[in-house]
């Protein structure tokens, strides 16, 4: 994987019995979306008590840290920090108490206007403990939850301040609701498992648990889950043109979920077939990137005739590249965790598909460590359009400057990462193997167009840029 890196993941369970063993087990099933700390909330006769930690979430919520930790009505969450510091201060569910009762929020996404309303907010007297978009989110819904005594009502004042993206699982005392922001940035889906229901951010943790895929919370939606079903109170639905993130079928989402009616591994093998369409290739083998690009190089190598073959052995257990703070430790790592196989590579002419290309500095070590194999010619196809734009929603790229294809040409990449040949899936082309309406996609980060208003960014269907405050 040579892309970047998402932010969190959220679940919530109401059941007849003590779910604590199944939102740890739906999280360790969605622990792809954030490997820095996670936490688990649930009410029980003591109110709402909560386990978080810094770690995956073997270790951070580990047999012994649960011990005693029961309830038949919980939130779970697994981060990787866009928004706010690393550490366990700013570690998920986050619980605020109040006249009304506790409120717990577990929150997928990133909060656009979090400046403007942290300032508007601390000029009314909130007090906030971290820097935390999640934190904020709490308060404002806790202070819309005392005012109106009504749950629902509070979410959806709350919802109308909140700009960008959002899937949340929220305790409200004994109460269990989900939220999904009106643009539907961030997946949330229902299932029906032995015993209640659930909300979870990919269906694979649904399957995880025997369980049966519902449907999607639309966009803009409020739910109530309870162990007999689903309530759903409105909210913003149908207010703001659908943006449903594109990478999450080009490379967040695992594989086996559904995103939004599209299987993952369904639209991963149609990049793949419509690549091999737009950047056929004379070679010997197909091989992915492992393991994100590897369902997009099966399409490839489906549509192109070329045998598939894994040319490379990744290390499962070698430290995540992206963490390191320093570009020269992560060059060193992708050494560490990828080998290429040599009796795959050596005298051949590979193609390698990988997911997206953002700095190019991985990618570039793996083509020369496969030249170092014996590899004859190397050429490289890419699942996704040139990244050129920030993401201001929950992704890890904040900075054009961190995009080699902001600087450089399509050939100039080519000459720099070393491939004989380098081809990017076009938008229209991602668009067709998506399956849903250009319209309906954030494209922002390929595009530099955005859904919602950023300040200095040019926003969907207006010709100009939006003025910075």
């Amino acid at each position: 994987m040579t892309g970047p890196e998402h932010k969190c993941g959220v679940v919530g369970i109401a059941a007849s019995y003590n779910v604590v063993p199944a939102l740890q087990k739906s999280l360790m099933i969605i622990q792809h979306r954030g490997q820095e700390s996670a936490g688990i909330s649930v009410f029980n006769d003591s109110g709402i008590q909560t386990v978080k930690d810094n770690g995956l979430v073997q270790t951070a919520l580990s047999k012994d840290k649960l011990q005693g930790l029961e309830g038949s009505i919980g939130i779970g969450h697994v981060r990787y920090s866009t928004t706010g510091s690393r550490g366990v201060m700013n570690a998920q569910p986050f619980t605020v108490t109040s006249s009304f009762g506790t409120v717990a929020i577990a929150h997928n996404g990133d909060i656009t206007n979090y400046g403007e309303l942290r300032e508007k907010n601390l000029e009314r007297g909130m007090t906030l403990q971290t820097d935390s978009d999640t934190e904020l989110a709490t308060n404002i819904l806790v202070r819309h939850t005392v005012e109106t005594r009504d749950p629902a009502k509070a979410m959806k004042l709350t919802m109308s301040e909140l700009d960008a993206s959002y899937a949340m699982t929220i305790l409200i005392n004994n109460r269990l609701f989900g939220i999904r922001d009106p643009y539907g940035l961030r997946p949330l889906c229902i299932g029906k498992i032995d015993g209640g229901y659930m909300l979870v951010s990919e269906s694979a943790a649904i399957d995880a648990l025997r369980g049966e895929f519902v449907r999607d919370v639309l966009p803009g939606e409020i739910v109530e889950i309870t162990k007999d079903g689903v309530i759903s109170y409105g909210g913003l639905m149908d207010t703001k043109q659908k943006a449903y993130c594109m990478f999450e079928w080009v490379y967040f989402a695992r594989p086996d979920s559904l995103i939004d009616g599209r299987e993952v591994y369904d639209v991963r093998k149609k990049i793949g077939m419509i690549l091999a369409r737009e950047h056929p290739a004379d070679v010997d083998i197909i091989m992915p990137v492992p393991d994100s690009g590897r369902a997009h190089a099966i399409g490839f190598s489906i549509a192109s005739g070329i045998p598939y073959e894994e040319g490379f052995m990744k290390n499962r257990f070698a430290e995540r590249t992206f963490i390191l703070p320093d570009q020269k430790e992560r060059e060193m790592a992708v050494s560490m965790k990828m080998n290429p196989i040599k009796s795959t590579v050596a005298g051949k002419r590979l193609l390698i598909v990988d997911d997206s290309i953002v700095r190019g500095t991985t990618l570039k070590k793996l083509i020369s460590m496969l030249r170092d194999a014996g590899a004859k010619e190397v050429h490289v196809r890419v699942g996704s359009p040139p990244v050129v734009a920030p993401c201001y929603y929950g992704v890890d790229m904040k900075s054009r400057d961190q995009f080699i294809a902001n600087h450089h040409s399509v050939e100039e990449i080519r000459d720099i990462i070393g491939a004989d040949s380098l081809g990017y899936i076009s938008i229209d082309g991602l668009v067709e193997a998506i399956g849903k309406p250009k319209n309906e996609l954030c494209l922002a980060c390929v595009n530099a167009e955005y859904p919602t208003r950023i300040p200095g960014e040019k926003q969907r269907f207006q010709s100009t840029l939006n003025v910075k405050y």
